[in-house]
C-alpha cells in the first residue's frame, strides 16, 4: 500500500519547509521512524523520520527545493495497511492542499557567476506586544472588500519591510493565500505599494542607492526577481567574480543567518562594553570536580553553567538587558531564557535554556548539554529556538581572546565569552598567575545605555570571581 510522505508543519507559524538532504534513496528499504531526510525551516534544521516501513517508491520533490507544509515529498510502499495509519511526519492541524498552479520556490544552484537567490526575510518572532496591539500571529486581516488575507507571517514580514498592502495582491495559494512569489511579483512591478512612509518600528529596506552599491540597481534574482536587500552585494557583480574561483550557493541555513545578522545590524545601534574576569576560583573548582560531577550526574563539566548562572543574576539586578524592542515601547521580560549559540559544521544555531532564573546549577548543565547534543544531531524542536531574552556566544572554545558578537534579535544584548587562559595579573602590588577571560557586551543603545552595560558586565564579573555555590 503506497503511504505518501508530506512536508511537516515544524511549528505553528512555519508554512513552508527546503529539502536539504535525501537520506535514502529510491528502491532502499526503511524502517519506521527510520531518518529519512533532513529539512531546513526559518526556525530550525531537522531529520525526519519515514512515516512507515517499506521501500521508498518515489521522491517528489528534490534537494534544495522549498515547498508548502502538506506538500507530499515522497511516496513510501508500505509493507502493510496498518503501517499507514500513522501517516506522515506530524503536523497539528490539516491546511489546503495547494493549489496545483502553484510555483514551487525551489533554490536552485546558477550557473557562474551565479545568480543571488530570492529569499523570505527571516523569520524572527517578535517580542510579546503590548496591550491593544495585535498580536503578530493573529488571525489575516480583511481587504477592503470583506474577503480574508490568508498569508504566512514570512510574507506579512516582507510586505511590512517593502511597505506592500497585502489587500492588492490576489494570492495564487490555495483559498487564496498570498505567497512568497506573489508578494515578489507585487514588489517588482511596483503594484499594491502602499502610500505610508518607512517609520520607526518598520525600517525601510530598500535597496542601496547607485552611490552605495556601485552600481545603478541590485541584481534581479532568477527570473528578473528581486534579490532580497540582506542578500544584495556592495559591489557591482563584475568585481566579484575574477580570475580562479569556484561559486558556491549558499544552504538554506547560510542565507537565513545572513538574513539575520544584515537585519540585526541595520535596525540595532551596537555598542560595545568589554572587561575581563578572574577565573581562577572557577577552573580550580572545576578541575577537581569534573570527574565526580560526570559520575555522579551523568552529563559532563564546562564553564558555561557557571557562566550562565552570572548572567542570570546580572539579568536580575539589570532588567532592561533582558528585553526586546518594539518600535517605541520596551519589551521588559519576566523569565529569563538564555540562548546559547551552537557551532555546526554546515552554520550556527542558537538553542534557549528557558526559564534559566528558575534552574539550580545541575539544571543548567544538563539543559545546556542537552540542548547542544540536540542541536548538533538535527534533533531540536522549532518552539527550543524561540522566544529567548538573552544570548551568549563562546569564540573562545576555538582559542579566540574576544569577540563583538552580533545582537541576536529580538534580543537587546549579547554576551561573548574569550578564550580562559593564564596571565601575569598584579595581585596587591604582587605579579600572579591567573585564569583570565574577556568579556564583550554587545548591546542595543535604543534599549541599553553603556552605564547600564557596564555595571551589568561588572555584576557578571562580580559573581565568577567569587563563586560560592556548590556544585556536587
Amino acid at each position: 500500500m503506497a503511504v505518501d510522505v508530506i512536508m511537516p508543519q515544524m511549528g505553528e507559524s512555519i508554512f513552508e519547509g527546503t529539502i536539504t538532504k535525501w537520506l535514502k534513496k529510491p528502491g532502499d528499504r526503511i524502517e519506521r521512524d527510520e531518518p529519512l531526510f533532513e529539512i531546513s525551516t526559518d526556525k530550525v534544521d531537522a531529520e525526519i523520520p519515514a512515516p512507515s516501513a517499506g521501500v521508498l517508491k518515489e521522491i517528489k520533490v528534490t534537494e534544495g527545493q522549498t515547498v508548502p507544509i502538506q506538500t507530499v515529498v515522497a511516496v513510501i510502499d508500505a509493507v502493510d495497511a496498518s503501517a499507514s495509519v500513522a501517516g506522515a511526519a506530524p503536523a497539528p492541524s490539516p491546511v489546503p492542499a495547494v493549489a496545483p498552479g502553484r510555483a514551487d520556490t525551489s533554490k536552485a544552484a546558477a550557473p557562474a557567476p551565479p545568480a543571488l537567490a530570492a529569499v523570505p526575510a527571516p523569520a524572527v518572532r517578535p517580542a510579546a506586544a503590548p496591550a491593544l496591539r495585535p498580536a503578530p500571529d493573529a488571525a489575516p486581516a480583511g481587504r477592503g472588500n470583506g474577503k480574508e488575507i490568508r498569508s504566512s507571517p514570512l510574507v506579512r514580514r516582507l510586505a511590512k519591510e517593502h511597505h506592500v498592502d497585502l489587500a492588492g495582491i490576489e494570492g495564487s495559494g490555495a483559498g487564496g493565500r498570498i505567497s512568497k512569489k506573489d508578494i515578489l511579483a507585487a514588489m517588482e512591478s511596483g503594484s499594491a505599494r502602499s502610500s505610508a512612509p518607512p517609520t520607526a518600528s518598520a525600517p525601510s529596506t530598500a535597496a542601496p542607492s547607485a552611490a552605495s552599491s556601485g552600481s545603478p540597481s541590485a541584481p534581479p534574482g532568477p527570473g528578473g526577481a528581486m534579490v532580497h536587500p540582506a542578500l544584495e552585494n556592495a559591489v557591482p557583480r563584475e568585481r566579484i567574480y575574477f580570475g580562479g574561483y569556484e561559486a558556491q550557493p549558499m544552504s538554506a541555513m547560510r542565507q537565513r543567518i545572513a538574513e539575520h545578522m544584515v537585519a540585526s545590524k541595520r535596525v540595532s545601534p551596537h555598542v560595545y562594553s568589554i572587561d575581563e574576569s578572574d577565573m581562577t576560583r572557577i577552573a580550580r573548582i572545576r578541575e577537581r570536580s569534573k570527574a565526580a560531577f560526570e559520575a555522579k550526574y551523568g552529563t559532563k563539566l564546562t564553564y558555561m553553567p557557571f557562566f550562565v548562572r552570572a548572567c542570570v543574576e546580572g539579568l536580575r539586578a539589570f532588567p532592561t538587558v533582558n528585553a526586546s524592542a518594539d518600535g517605541t515601547t520596551m519589551v521588559l521580560h519576566r523569565e529569563i531564557n538564555v540562548g546559547i549559540a551552537v557551532a555546526l559544521d554546515w552554520g550556527l544555531i542558537v538553542p534557549v535554556l528557558k526559564n534559566s532564573e528558575e534552574k539550580n546549577f545541575l539544571g543548567l548543565a544538563r539543559g545546556i548539554n542537552d540542548l547542544a547534543e540536540r542541536a548538533r544531531a538535527k534533533k531540536l524542536k522549532p518552539e527550543e529556538v524561540q522566544e529567548g531574552t538573552f544570548s551568549i556566544t563562546n569564540p573562545g572554545v576555538y582559542g579566540g581572546l574576544m569577540g563583538l558578537p552580533v545582537i541576536n534579535q529580538p534580543n537587546v544584548a549579547i554576551l561573548g565569552i574569550g578564550a580562559i587562559q593564564k596571565r601575569p595579573m598584579v595581585i596587591d602590588d604582587a605579579i600572579a598567575v591567573r585564569s583570565m577571560v574577556y568579556l564583550t557586551l554587545s548591546y542595543d543603545h535604543r534599549v541599553v545605555d553603556g552605564a547600564i552595560a557596564h555595571q551589568f558586565v561588572g555584576k557578571v564579573k562580580s559573581y565568577l570571581e567569587a563563586w560560592n555555590e556548590e556544585i556536587l
